[in-house]
């Protein structure tokens, strides 16, 4: 009997899991629509159009909103460079202290450009730390001259679609290994899954076509 609540648990588990990833792969789908006709961000979809990946958190929660902490969890898609597919996603977290939001804030939406292969391999292989391990700028409302838009990341932020400025330095990001095997039904590293493309969801296209879209 103690065996079968087990096995009922973890089952119960992994459907929370599949369903939570699914759930958030439908808001990054809104999210990055968001952002892509926000007249705010004029330099988001060419800066989107030459990355090598993006990252989308619909939610990223104030310290003190949540317990634990600041942050949220997201999705990573990067474009493959022969084809210009996007291709994913892959489940991440962000993490922080000391998230910079702006006063009377509790969330926010983030998108973050990923412009290196240096950004790109740190996220598969390990925890990042976002202004230490690779450089972060925050994308600019307006023109945003001045602004190094080529910095390893580029962190775009917006409060009910009003634009923030969000600093996200010193925020962690790091693979969420539950909802990549839940949502793909196996076991699978975000490396597998972007890289190596041996694990795939018909269910992501429509987030793939999201994000094409809002790089035009």
């Amino acid at each position: 009997m103690g065996r079968e609540s087990t096995l009922a648990g973890c089952a119960s588990d992994l459907f929370s899991d599949a369903s939570d990833a699914a759930e958030l792969v439908a808001k990054a789908q809104a999210t990055i629509g968001e952002f892509g006709r926000n007249k705010d961000f004029p330099t988001f979809s060419p800066a989107l159009a030459k990355a090598r990946g993006v990252l989308i958190f619909p939610q990223v929660l104030k310290a003190g909103f949540v317990l634990g902490g600041s942050g949220g969890s997201g999705v990573l898609l990067v474009r493959d460079a022969k084809t210009g597919k996007w291709i994913g996603p892959a489940f991440y977290t962000m993490g922080s202290a000391s998230l910079g939001f702006q006063a009377g804030a509790s969330a926010a939406e983030v998108v973050m450009i990923v412009n290196s292969q240096k950004a790109l391999d740190s996220l598969y292989a390990s925890k990042v730390k976002v202004g230490g391990d690779a450089s972060v700028a925050v994308g600019p409302k307006g023109t945003g001259t001045g602004i190094a838009l080529d910095s390893d990341f580029v962190a775009y932020s917006a409060v009910k679609g009003a634009f923030a400025g969000l600093a996200i330095d010193g925020s962690v990001l790091d693979a969420r290994g539950g909802l990549n095997s839940a949502y793909y039904g196996k076991k699978v590293t975000p490396a597998e899954i972007l890289v190596r493309q041996a694990a795939t969801k018909p269910e992501s296209a429509a987030l793939q076509a999201a994000v094409k879209k809002a790089a035009t």
